[in-house]
C-alpha cells in the first residue's frame, strides 16, 4: 500500500509525538496494540504515514533531519520511541509572521524559540517545496495565536493543491469562506483546534452530556489548565488567546441543554508552570441542581502528557483525510472534524460524531 505523504509546519512537541508514534507502532499488530482509536482506517495503519516535508523557524531545527529536530529544544514531551532512523527530510525555514509572541524572547533559550538566521521563505518558495516533496496533506502545528501565519500556510496548501489539517485554534476550516476555497479546489480539510484522546475538553463535554442525560441542570462551570511546555509559555500573552478561549468554550457550550451566560462559564489556559513541562493539569468544577433543585458539584483533577494525547487524534484525522482524497471528497470533513476538533464547522455530540466517523470510514457517508 502506498504511503500517506504529509508535510508538517511546526516541529514542536505535538509533531514530535506524532512522528514518534509512526515508528512506535511500526512493528506492532492489532492484537497487542494500545493507545489508538483505530488500528486501521481504509487499510492504512499508523506506520503507513510518511513525513516528506517539514517547516519550522527555530535555529536548532532548521536544516536538521526531522528525526533529530523533533528532539531539539524547546521540545520537552515524553520520548516514548527513541529509535527514529534518519528520515532524509531536512527541516525548511518557514515564514515567521505572528508565529512567535513578542514576550517569548524574555525567557531562556531552552524554553523558547531561537529564530533561525536563515532567510525566511516566500509563499512561492514554500508552495514549490510542498509540490516537490509530493506531500498530499499539510498538518498545521503552529503556536496558539498565529492567526496570520495560519492563514498563510492554509493559502500555501491551496496553491500547492494539497489537503489541510488545522490542529490549532485559528478558525480556517470552520470559516465558510476558507472552507469554500478548499471545496472549490477539490481538496478536503479538517479542523479546527485538535482535541485530545482523553483531555480537558472531551472530559468536560462528557460530564456535561451526563448532566443532560440525568436531568441535572448545570448552573456554572470552570476549566482551568496549567502546563510547562512552549504552548503554555506562548499563551501567557492573553492577546493571543481569544480564539483559544472561544474554541474551548464553544466545545462545551455546544453539548449543554441550556447555554450558560458568559459569567457562569470560564474555560481556558490559566498559567505556565515550567517544571510541568509537557504535562497538562486540568482543574474542572461543575455546579448543578438535581431532583428538587438540590445543589451538587463535581471537582476533577486531570493530569495528562499533552502532546501524545493530541497525536492519538491527529493520526486518525490524517488517515480520514487520505480516504477523502482517494474518494474525491472535498471541503470540510464534518465527521472527523467534529470528533477530533474543538471548533469544527458543525458541532455534533461525541457519540453522534463517533458513529459518523465509523460511517465515513465504511463509505456510508461522504463527509
Amino acid at each position: 500500500m502506498e504511503k500517506i505523504k504529509i508535510a508538517i509546519v511546526g516541529l514542536g512537541n505535538c509533531a514530535s509525538s506524532l512522528i514518534q508514534g509512526l515508528y512506535y507502532y511500526e512493528n506492532k499488530n492489532e492484537e497487542d496494540v494500545d493507545g489508538l482509536m483505530h488500528w486501521s482506517i481504509g487499510g492504512y495503519k499508523p506506520s503507513d504515514i510518511e513525513v516528506v516535508a517539514a517547516i519550522d523557524i527555530d535555529k536548532r531545527k532548521v536544516g536538521e533531519d526531522v528525526s533529530k529536530a523533533i528532539f531539539a529544544k524547546p521540545n520537552c514531551t515524553t520520548v516514548f520511541c527513541k529509535d527514529i532512523p534518519e528520515m532524509g527530510v531536512k527541516v525548511t525555514m518557514g515564514k515567521v509572521l505572528d508565529g512567535v509572541a513578542p514576550h517569548m524572547s524574555k525567557y531562556k533559550d531552552d524554553v523558547t524559540f531561537i529564530i533561525s538566521d536563515e532567510k525566511e521563505k516566500s509563499k512561492e518558495e514554500i508552495v514549490e517545496i510542498l509540490k516537490e516533496s509530493g506531500a498530499e496533506i499539510l498538518v498545521n502545528y503552529l503556536p496558539v495565536g498565529s492567526e496570520d501565519a495560519g492563514r498563510f500556510y492554509a493559502d500555501c496548501a491551496l496553491d500547492a493543491n494539497i489537503a489541510f489539517i488545522n490542529c490549532v485554534p485559528i478558525f480556517i476550516v470552520s470559516n465558510p469562506e476558507y472552507e469554500k476555497k478548499f471545496d472549490d479546489k477539490g481538496l478536503p480539510c479538517v479542523g479546527d483546534d485538535i482535541k485530545a484522546q482523553i483531555g480537558a475538553t472531551i472530559t468536560h463535554r462528557t460530564l456535561a452530556s451526563l448532566f443532560n442525560d440525568r436531568g441535572v441542570r448545570l448552573d456554572r462551570t470552570y476549566q482551568l489548565n496549567t502546563g510547562g511546555n512552549t504552548d503554555f509559555l506562548n499563551m501567557l500573552n492573553h492577546d493571543r488567546l481569544s480564539s483559544k478561549r472561544k474554541s474551548k468554550t464553544e466545545a462545551v457550550q455546544a453539548v449543554l441543554a441550556h447555554r450558560l451566560d458568559e459569567d457562569d462559564i470560564h474555560i481556558g489556559p490559566s498559567d505556565y508552570v515550567p517544571f510541568q513541562k509537557d504535562n497538562k493539569l486540568c482543574f474542572l468544577r461543575m455546579e448543578g441542581r438535581t431532583f428538587g433543585d438540590v445543589p451538587m458539584n463535581i471537582e476533577l483533577r486531570l493530569s495528562v502528557e499533552d502532546s501524545p494525547n493530541s497525536a492519538g487524534c491527529v493520526i486518525d484525522a490524517i488517515r480520514c483525510c487520505k480516504l477523502a482524497l482517494l474518494r474525491g471528497t472535498s471541503g470540510a470533513l464534518t465527521s472527523i472534524s467534529s470528533y477530533v476538533m474543538k471548533h469544527p464547522p458543525i458541532q455534533y455530540t461525541d457519540d453522534v460524531a463517533h458513529d459518523m466517523v465509523e460511517d465515513f470510514i465504511e463509505g456510508k457517508i461522504e463527509h
